[in-house]
């Protein structure tokens, strides 16, 4: 990614929300805006843990999937400096879950996001907090 983009938000959603691992993982951009990004995936077989719940590395990689499309909406190239994340509930095999990621500030050179990442019944399945630099 060039230091700036012309058209951030379709950059963030065309390209970062289609990198190689969120298109492995079937992680979609559901939307996608200056400063927000919600993204969904549906859990698999093979995305279980041992007792049948979704893996916590595939409820990050959703969480992060959405970080890292929002923080790069706005401009610049933003890389992740940190992500720590709460685990609140569990997911199920076939369930569909969604992550938002939202600004909690916007300095200009690092951001602090707020991700959630919900059921669709709207239980919280997990909350992080991301800080991004920008270049």
């Amino acid at each position: 990614m060039p230091e700036t983009v012309d058209k951030p938000v379709e950059y963030a959603r065309e390209v970062v929300g289609r990198d190689p691992w969120a298109v492995h993982l079937g992680i979609e951009v559901e939307e996608a805006s200056e400063g927000y990004a919600r993204c969904a995936v549906t859990v698999k077989p093979q995305y279980l843990n041992a007792v049948d719940r979704a893996h916590g590395a595939l409820v990050y990689a959703l969480a992060d999937q959405a970080f890292a499309v929002a923080c790069n909406s706005l401009g610049t190239m933003a890389l992740a400096l940190t992500v720590s994340i709460n685990y609140l509930s569990a997911a199920n095999d076939g369930e569909r879950i969604v992550a938002e990621a939202r600004p909690i500030n916007i300095a200009r050179k690092i951001s602090v996001w707020l991700l959630e990442v919900k059921g669709v019944d709207g239980r919280l399945i997990a909350s992080a907090q991301g800080t991004a630099y920008h270049k």
